[in-house]
């Protein structure tokens, strides 16, 4: 994908209305510190696009980002940050679950994991939760770049194993850093909104 141009479209809080928009969508779900912001910005090679903080939990909003005129990367709020209340978690998961439910648009769902570690209660609950949305989600494991080369297999089994996947799931080792992972990526997101 030769990125064009990018822009950060739609902002949608917990009461705003959805868009309805024409062209296909991929959502990015994960944790709060698992790097999304990080990963959204090495896929379309801009520095600061999508904001990335110290601080987790910074993604409180469905942010629509159009790339190209062509197809949306919707970046979903981050879930388990523990300094968030109950209610507050509970809104998120309701945007998320709200978003899943009605977007016409949706072709595909990425699940981002911290390749460095098993995936944790949130991640499998979101994993599954996924699954139950029929979606059959796409799994990136990210930070590909903090751990040895000869860890990658194993860590990829510790979070199939973690998360329950399915044998076919794929997953997708990544670095925001090195960029290593993101042509697969793009290739998937092509294929999935059946862009030539």
């Amino acid at each position: 994908m030769i990125i064009k141009n990018v822009e950060l479209e739609t902002v949608c809080g917990i009461t705003s209305k959805l868009p309805e928009n024409q062209r296909p969508e991929v959502a990015f779900a994960g944790k709060s510190n698992v790097g999304k912001s990080s990963m959204i910005n090495a896929l379309v090679n801009r520095k600061a696009l999508a904001r990335t903080s110290g601080q987790p939990g910074k993604t409180q909003t469905v942010n629509f980002y159009n790339v190209n005129q062509e197809l949306y990367l919707v970046d979903l709020p981050g879930y388990g940050f523990a300094k968030i209340s109950q209610t507050e978690k509970e809104k998120w998961g309701r945007m998320i679950e709200n978003y899943l439910h009605s977007s016409r648009q949706l072709r595909a769902v990425f699940l981002l994991v911290d390749i460095r570690h098993e995936p944790g209660a949130n991640d499998k609950t979101m994993y599954d939760w996924i699954c139950y949305q029929g979606y059959e989600p796409v799994i990136i494991a990210t930070k590909l770049d903090k751990i040895k080369r000869s860890q990658i297999q194993k860590q990829i089994k510790l979070i199939r194993e973690g998360l329950g996947t399915k044998p076919e799931t794929l997953i997708i080792p990544f670095s925001a850093e090195t960029k290593q992972g993101r042509e697969e990526l793009w290739q998937v997101i092509e294929d999935s909104c059946s862009l030539a």
